[in-house]
């Protein structure tokens, strides 16, 4: 049997680490995306040897064919993961043009420039799976993160319109959206602001953060032949926030 190859953007750290650890656990071959040597090949160590590390700065977005097919002259792609992203807070009217646009450039254009070539290659091995990453600012509004938002409102749109025209190639596209996760990031956001941790925990019927783990199951489910018959959906993975009262 063929080892099955996978590709998680943002890797090295939080959420996409959780979530190439379930995939190399459970025998996937994958390449993990990262901008920093070090760290990528330190979280690849840590994960064990079926994890390969890829550094590139997908903000290059000319150079992602030649990544993606020096990545595919293995075989097929048969997951991507469509986890890096960047964030900035900053109230509404203090958004310059060219904020707004780095942020669309990383978390917008790169996933879709990334699954273009994915996608190529698919094509030609009979299919895959592509999973996105979304996140609670694209279920509802969330002060201070409008770039943030539109690039994530954009990518659930986009999922909807890859998965129906991936479909007749064999090509599953589905959607992780993250509620509130313990991350080293969100620990030190929601520690130094006890009244927006408070927020976030009275809203969520389940009254707790998530693991990291907890989207890594997810993101694996969409992944492998368990979810065969889904694709087009979007799937909070969040305590009940997002229908939280």
């Amino acid at each position: 049997m063929n080892t099955k190859i996978a590709i998680v953007t943002g890797g090295n750290s939080g959420l996409g680490f959780a979530t190439a650890k379930k995939l190399c656990d459970n025998g996937i071959t994958t390449f993990i995306i990262g901008r920093t040597k070090e760290k990528t090949e330190e979280a690849c160590a840590e994960i064990g040897a079926n994890a390969i590390p890829v550094l590139y700065d997908l903000n290059n977005l000319a150079g992602i064919p030649a990544m993606i097919a020096d990545i595919a002259k293995g075989g097929n792609i048969d997951i991507l993961v469509n986890n890096a992203g960047i964030n900035s807070k900053k109230e509404f009217i203090e958004v310059t043009d060219e904020d707004f646009e780095s942020i669309i450039h990383t978390n917008l254009k790169s996933v879709f420039a990334v699954s273009r070539e994915v996608v190529k290659v698919m094509q030609n091995h009979g299919g895959g799976s592509i999973v996105n990453i979304s996140s609670m600012a694209s279920q509802y509004g969330i002060p201070k993160v409008i770039a943030y938002t539109a690039s994530k409102g954009a990518i659930e749109a986009m999922t909807r319109a890859m998965a129906v025209e991936l479909a007749p190639m064999g090509i599953r596209v589905n959607c992780v959206a993250p509620g509130f996760i313990k991350t080293k990031m969100s620990a030190k956001a929601l520690d130094s602001d006890p009244e927006r941790k408070n927020k976030v925990l009275s809203r969520t019927p389940m009254g707790i953060l998530g693991e990291p783990s907890d989207i890594g199951d997810a993101v694996f489910y969409f992944a492998t032949s368990e979810s065969k018959f889904v694709t087009g959906t979007i799937l909070p993975v969040d305590g009940g926030n997002s229908i939280g009262f």
